[in-house]
C-alpha cells in the first residue's frame, strides 16, 4: 500500500470567479512540478492529467454552479479549491454556501473515498455534498485549516481513537479488500529483497497471513491514512477526518499512521518505544481495538512502507534511508 497523501495538487490555468473579479491559478505550479513525473496507475500519467486539467476544473466550477473564493490548498495527488455554491447543495454546507472543491490525480487509492465518505454521511469525517467517481472530483463542505499537527500528542492520539470509534460501518462491498492486500502482501514481502533485516521481511509476511486467517468476524469500513494532518477543525464539530484511502477489513489495521507521524517527537533511546506504544495504547483504547493485532498490523505496514520506498528508486536519498529506519524503529517497538 502506498504511503502517498493523498490531497495534492497541480499546475495550469487558473478560472474566474463568475463576478468578474479576480482570477485564481487553480493548479499550483509547485504541485505541477510533482505530478507532471507521476507514473499512471491504472488510470493516466500526472502529466497526462495535468494537461486536462484546467479544463476540467474549468468544466466542473459551470456544471456544479461553483464560484471560487480563494487560493486553492493542495498536498501531493489532488487540487483543493475553495468555493461558493451558486445553486444546489447550499442547505448542505450550512449558512455560509461555502465548500471545497477536490479533484485528484486517479488512482487506485483515491477511487472509492466518494463511497467511503457517502458511508459515514458526515459522521466523523467531512460531509460528502456531491461526486463524480469518474472524473475523481468531490464537492465537499468547507472545514477550518486547523489540525491535530501541534496538539498535545496524548491528546491528538485520543482524538484519532474517538474518531475510528465513531468512523465505524459495516464495509460497503466496491470498497478494496483488506484481505486482497494482505494476500499480496505476504507473496511480495518474501520475495522481497533486503531494505530491512530478513527476519523483519519474514515475519511480516508470516503475520499477513495469519492476520487474514484469524480475521475479525465482519469487516469495517476502515480510514487507512488517520493521522494528525488529516484531522481537520470544523464549524459543527470538533474534528472531522478527511482523504480516508478506504478499504473494508480489520479495524486494527487502522493504527499504523498515528505512529510513524510526528516521528521527531518520538524522542530518544528508551524513551522512542514508550512513546510508540503510548500512542498505540491511547488509539487503541478510545476505538476499542486490540492491541496485539494493531502491532501485528503495524509491522506488515512498515515492512510495506520500507519496501515501496526501495522499489521507487534502487539509489535512496538521505529522506528515504531516514524513513526505512523510523520503519525498522517501529517494527522493534511493536515486538518487544
Amino acid at each position: 500500500m502506498s504511503s502517498r497523501p493523498g490531497q495534492g495538487a497541480a499546475a495550469g490555468h487558473g478560472h474566474g470567479p463568475r463576478d468578474g473579479g479576480a482570477r485564481y491559478d487553480l493548479v499550483p505550479a509547485l504541485f505541477a512540478h510533482e505530478v507532471a513525473g507521476y507514473a499512471a496507475e491504472g488510470w493516466m500519467s500526472g502529466q497526462d492529467w495535468l494537461d486536462d486539467l484546467p479544463a476540467l476544473l474549468g468544466s466542473l466550477l459551470d456544471e456544479w454552479e461553483l464560484e471560487p473564493i480563494g487560493r486553492p490548498l493542495h498536498g501531493v495527488c489532488a487540487v483543493v479549491v475553495p468555493v461558493r455554491l451558486l445553486g444546489a447543495g447550499r442547505e448542505t454546507v450550512g449558512v455560509s454556501g461555502e465548500g471545497v472543491l477536490k479533484v485528484t490525480w486517479p488512482h487506485r487509492e483515491a477511487a472509492a473515498e466518494p463511497l467511503a465518505l457517502q458511508t459515514w454521511n458526515g459522521h466523523g469525517a467531512v460531509r460528502l455534498v456531491r461526486a463524480d467517481p469518474s472524473r475523481f472530483a468531490m464537492l465537499l463542505e468547507r472545514l477550518h485549516t486547523r489540525d491535530l499537527a501541534r496538539v498535545e500528542i496524548d491528546e491528538a492520539c485520543g482524538v484519532i481513537g474517538d474518531l475510528l470509534s465513531t468512523l465505524r460501518r459495516p464495509a460497503h462491498p466496491r470498497i478494496p479488500s483488506l484481505t486482497a492486500y494482505a494476500e499480496r502482501q505476504a507473496e511480495e514481502l518474501r520475495a522481497a529483497p533486503p531494505v530491512l533485516p530478513r527476519r523483519y521481511l519474514d515475519q511480516a509476511a508470516a503475520l499477513a497471513g495469519e492476520l487474514v486467517t484469524r480475521a475479525p468476524s465482519e469487516d469495517r469500513l476502515l480510514h487507512t491514512d488517520l493521522h494528525y494532518t488529516n484531522v481537520l477543525g470544523a464549524y459543527r464539530s470538533p474534528w472531522l477526518a478527511i482523504d480516508p484511502k478506504p478499504m473494508g477489513g480489520d479495524v486494527a489495521f487502522e493504527v499504523a499512521p498515528a505512529l510513524w507521524n510526528r516521528a521527531d517527537e518520538l524522542g530518544t533511546g528508551s524513551q522512542v518505544r514508550w512513546s510508540l506504544r503510548r500512542r498505540l495504547e491511547i488509539i487503541c483504547e478510545g476505538a476499542g481495538i486490540d492491541e496485539g493485532r494493531a502491532r501485528a498490523w503495524t509491522i506488515v505496514r512498515e515492512a510495506d512502507n520500507a519496501v515501496d520506498l526501495a522499489s521507487a528508486g534502487a539509489a535512496l536519498d538521505a529522506g528515504g534511508r531516514d524513513r526505512i529506519s523510523l520503519a525498522v524503529t517501529i517494527i522493534k517497538a511493536m515486538n518487544d
